[in-house]
């Protein structure tokens, strides 16, 4: 089969079309999708059979890229569990902003140390690292019915750690080509217009949903919600990106969690055909984004780049947890599980491909090997950690039970009283009035 180097339309369809059969093989086999998505652009790709040429797509990828992220983090922010997050909140909060300081300083320690990077081009690595996010993260926790506790406090950290982790490494990409004497105003303000402006766009996005969907909903013939959203989502991100680089992360999510806690009924549609864009988009975009991984830039790493992804699992991830949980009410065993399951995803590999191409261009070396040990990191995060994550919880003994839950027939005082013990332990809980 000849290659179609020159047309972008067919590497489209068929990362599109590869990603979604590996879904199905997984499914069947019980393992995680990406997974097999990883495997699959590699082999698919340049690398080994040639079908798969991402470059093909010239600046499109970024755009399709763009889309996708849109989507995928606007619909995880719908489909957040905003019940259960106010509850975790503040372990949330610890453990998103203790990991934006820790997980980037080492993530570059290492890099400095282990492969004899600059400090610049390793501190740009601690910046990719910090994100998780819901690509990988949400199949995991359902595949594996986590405790629902434990499941937000993931989820959240997922969302939430995209817009901060994306907007610092955004700004330390930037300061890498300032004069190092005038780093702090620019790094300082550049990050605070990101998160600040997005979150102001994402605010008034979401407010202006919630409005069409309730109050003017009559202008909206019945089955095009789906399509006005998902068109409003894109537009956002696009939008917000075009003012301040990055910012539209941060808007989407803000305006998803807002759409998301609107009218139940409407939204759980909305978020069942997201959820479906969702699982079309992903598989795609994680092949397409493998297939630029060179297999010879991975050999190069050496052992000293398996050292780096293993210091950032069983080093810097349990010291991150260990220092966000002082004084929690998170058992022990609880603490265990989150320092093990952080697999990175989609907008790590995204952005490592953007901050690849911007040194190129900007004459600084060391973008290829820079791709090379975040898709190192992808690669093992997501192997290791998604084929474990249902063992080691049920060895924890963190799984839920397929039907678990409470429900209360009535919701006088004293059955609301015993609602919240309940919860308070991480229990589902239902009352029925």
């Amino acid at each position: 089969m000849t290659a179609p180097q020159g047309n972008p339309s067919l590497v489209v369809a068929l990362a599109m079309l590869i990603g979604t059969v590996s879904q199905l093989i997984a499914h069947h086999l019980k393992i995680p999708g990406i997974v097999l998505f990883l495997l699959a652009g590699v082999f698919f790709g340049p690398e080994v059979l040639g079908w798969v040429q991402p470059s093909s797509l010239g600046f499109a990828l970024e755009s399709i890229v763009g889309f996708a992220v849109a989507i995928i983090l606007f619909e995880g922010g719908m489909v957040l569990n905003l019940h259960f997050l106010r509850r975790q909140g503040k372990n949330v909060q610890r453990l998103i902003f203790v990991g934006a300081l820790l997980t980037p300083l080492g993530g570059a320690f290492l890099a400095h140390f282990l492969m004899g990077w600059s400090w610049t081009l390793s501190l740009l690595f601690g910046t990719l690292v910090i994100v998780t996010g819901p690509t990988v993260i949400t199949p995991i926790v359902s595949r594996i019915n986590l405790q629902h506790n434990l499941g937000t406090i993931l989820e959240a950290e997922g969302i939430f750690i995209d817009a901060l982790g994306a907007s610092i490494a955004i700004v330390a990409l930037e300061l890498v080509f300032l004069d190092s004497s005038s780093w702090l105003l620019p790094g300082a303000w550049g990050l605070f217009a990101r998160l600040s402006l997005g979150g102001i766009l994402g605010v008034l996005g979401g407010l202006l949903v919630r409005q069409v969907l309730h109050r003017w909903s009559h202008w909206v013939p019945e089955g095009l919600e789906n399509v006005l959203i998902m068109s409003f989502a894109f537009a956002l991100f696009e939008g917000t990106n075009m003012l301040v680089s990055e910012g539209g992360i941060t808007a989407v999510i803000i305006a998803g969690l807002l759409v998301g806690e609107s009218n139940k009924q409407l939204t759980q549609q909305i978020k069942d055909f997201k959820g479906q864009i969702a699982a079309l988009l992903i598989p795609t975009l994680f092949v397409l984004l493998s297939a630029n991984v060179k297999i010879a830039g991975i050999l190069a790493l050496g052992w000293q780049g398996l050292l780096v992804v293993f210091g950032l699992m069983f080093l810097v991830r349990p010291l991150v947890v260990l220092l966000s949980f002082i004084g929690s009410d998170l058992k022990f065993r609880e603490k265990i599980f989150l320092s093990w399951l952080a697999p990175r995803g989609i907008v790590a590999a995204a952005v490592a491909s953007l901050f690849a191409h911007r040194l190129h261009t900007g004459g600084i070396a060391g973008g290829d090997g820079l791709y090379s040990l975040v898709f190192l990191v992808i690669a093992i995060t997501v192997i290791l950690q998604g084929l474990s994550g249902g063992w080691v919880a049920n060895k924890l003994g963190l799984q839920r039970t397929e039907y678990s839950g409470t429900m209360f027939l009535g919701a006088n005082a004293l059955a609301r009283l015993c609602a919240l013990a309940l919860e308070a332990k991480g229990e589902e809980v239902i009352l029925v009035d």
